[in-house]
């Protein structure tokens, strides 16, 4: 019994550990007129 309630523990834990992440969803497409540099 205590095992299984320390794997629910640490699977909380690692579950909850993703939330909150933030960032881009998705991949942005490039822009090669961004990237390209005029002298």
């Amino acid at each position: 019994m205590r095992t299984g309630l320390i794997a629910t523990f640490i699977l909380t834990v690692l579950t909850l550990a993703g939330c909150g992440q933030s960032g881009p969803l998705y991949m942005p497409a490039d822009d090669t007129e961004q990237a390209e540099q005029t002298e």
